[in-house]
């Protein structure tokens, strides 16, 4: 057991407009299981690059802790290799009876190891390089995003395998991964940074709470400065107008000039009433004060818009004993596939990494001329369209993302002004709208394509794999979206909750 102090930490990428971390102080115990859980943009993958001593800072970050940080990066002549012939290059005195030993943990089976690196599927690379991880003695582990792209049967693997674990930071946006495999959790808070014993829905219920008592506080202390200030007004009338009465002057009242004596007792009251304004003043300050920082670190989620189309039709696809194949492959990706999507239907693909999801979707694209390009396939079945269907799709690959934010706009055919608007509602700074997209974090990029999609009025809502990367406040807000708007969706998402949640339908492949 060792702790991990870190006093006055102060960082700013160069060339940026901001920093990311400002005197920032905590302490967290490397015997934890440690959840990171903050908005994208926050820092997270920033501080766990910080410990592994990538970027320069000022402040200092005491620990006496090895650190290993997953994923590993790999080149691309590692990546043509089996695992095995690498492993002991991304990390030093690496043995294989205990990596098979953690495979064997993850109930992977120990020949993937001799595959090449490249042909296998995202749960399996993503159970080699934890295995290897883990595989070390005494290290404090850094992993970030371990289940993204991962199918629902990776997932419950590696939720499984963590949760028999201990000494690491954890970094997701999983509610139920964080829940499962938690003891303690670091929350970078808008303006703050907290450390508290629980998992994540331990953790939202007292923040949920916190923030409720933090409304009331502001309300009451509002309701208290706005009293005050009507007596201070109401009580600094009462004495100018005492203090112009002092030598019988007053424009509402013909009188003689007062003698000394009352106007000395004039001026003692008139003096009295004065202090009292400047008393009732510094009470108000002090109202000011306990207010200021009460509504700091609230997290309230802006409601979405979204205004999908109507189709006269009420079936928009129809698929029926469809089947997939890529051209020279063996085995079809799936066959006799049958369902429908109705008007306000909002349906769910999932399955296996590989079994055909994002490729299925890539076809329904093609036949309403969304598509590029036709991809390399034979087809067999059924799969119709409606005439006319208008689709607004969300793909799963930010790599386009470059350039400015003008630029994006123009070449989609987007209001610039609306769709800033859309960011902001997801938690996007303005400083962010003068950088390039390219520097952006991976779940602000997935926010500039949610943005673009949410801002296309189509009749049917397609999107692949949308929550990764993205946190867990925006998850709950597209939530809400969409159960309040219903539009039309078919969509491919491994989030469990958010599935469960959203779809009223499930199509297994």
């Amino acid at each position: 057991m060792a702790q991990i102090n870190v006093t006055n930490l102060t960082f700013a990428y160069e060339g940026s407009f901001d920093n990311t971390f400002e005197q920032v102080s905590f302490s967290i115990d490397t015997n934890w299981k440690l959840g990171f859980i903050g908005r994208n943009g926050k820092g997270k993958t920033t501080f766990l690059n910080l410990l592994m001593g990538k970027y320069s800072y000022s402040g200092t970050i005491d620990t006496p802790a090895v650190f290993d940080y997953f994923p590993y990066e790999l080149t691309p002549a590692q990546k043509a290799k089996p695992a095995a012939e690498f492993m002991e290059e991304i990390k030093g005195a690496c043995e294989l009876w205990r990596v098979l030993c953690e495979l064997e943990e993850l109930s992977a089976d120990a020949q993937i190891l001799y595959r090449p690196f490249d042909t296998l599927s995202p749960g399996e690379r993503t159970k080699i390089l934890l295995a290897i991880l883990f595989s070390g003695q005494n290290d404090f582990l850094l992993i970030d995003e371990p289940t993204n792209h991962l199918d629902m049967e990776s997932r419950e693997a590696v939720r499984t395998y963590l949760a028999g674990k201990k000494s690491f930071i954890l970094v997701s946006h999983d509610r139920d991964l964080l829940d499962a495999c938690t003891d303690h959790v670091l929350v970078l808070n808008r303006q703050t940074i907290e450390v508290q014993s629980g998992n994540f829905s331990s953790w939202w219920e007292n923040k949920r709470r916190k923030d409720q008592f933090a409304i009331a506080e502001n309300k009451k202390h509002r309701k208290e400065i706005k009293k005050l200030k009507a007596a201070v007004s109401r009580t600094s009338k009462w004495a100018d107008k005492n203090e112009q009465t002092k030598i019988g002057f007053h424009q509402s009242v013909k009188e003689h000039e007062r003698p000394i004596a009352e106007r000395s007792y004039i001026g003692g009251k008139t003096k009295k009433m004065q202090s009292r304004v400047k008393q009732m003043q510094r009470r108000i300050n002090r109202e000011i004060e306990q207010k200021e920082g009460l509504l700091a670190d609230l997290e309230e989620t802006a409601p979405l818009k979204l205004l999908p189309l109507s189709h006269h039709k009420e079936t928009l696809v129809n698929i029926r004993d469809y089947s997939l194949r890529y051209e020279g492959a063996k085995a079809p990706l799936f066959t006799d596939l049958t369902f429908q999507i109705q008007r306000g239907e909002r349906v769910a693909l999932h399955g296996k990494n590989g079994c055909g999801k994002s490729t299925l979707i890539r076809m329904i694209l093609e036949k309403t001329g969304a598509a590029d390009a036709c991809l390399p396939v034979t087809e067999s079945g059924v799969l119709e369209t409606a005439s006319g269907l208008i689709i607004s799709y969300m793909s799963q690959d930010t790599a386009a993302l470059k350039g400015s934010i003008d630029k994006y706009c123009y070449e989609k055919g987007l209001d610039k002004s609306l769709f800033c608007s859309v960011l902001r509602q997801l938690d996007f700074e303005r400083i962010q709208f003068l950088k390039h997209m390219e520097d952006y974090s991976e779940g602000q990029k997935k926010k500039v394509l949610l943005a673009g999609s949410l801002l296309t009025p189509a009749h049917l809502y397609i999107w692949d794999e949308p929550l990764n990367f993205i946190d867990v406040f925006s998850r709950m807000q597209i939530e809400n979206l969409l159960l309040e708007y219903q539009p039309s969706m078919l969509f491919v998402e491994h989030d469990t909750r958010f599935r469960r949640q959203i779809a009223t339908k499930s199509i297994y492949l």
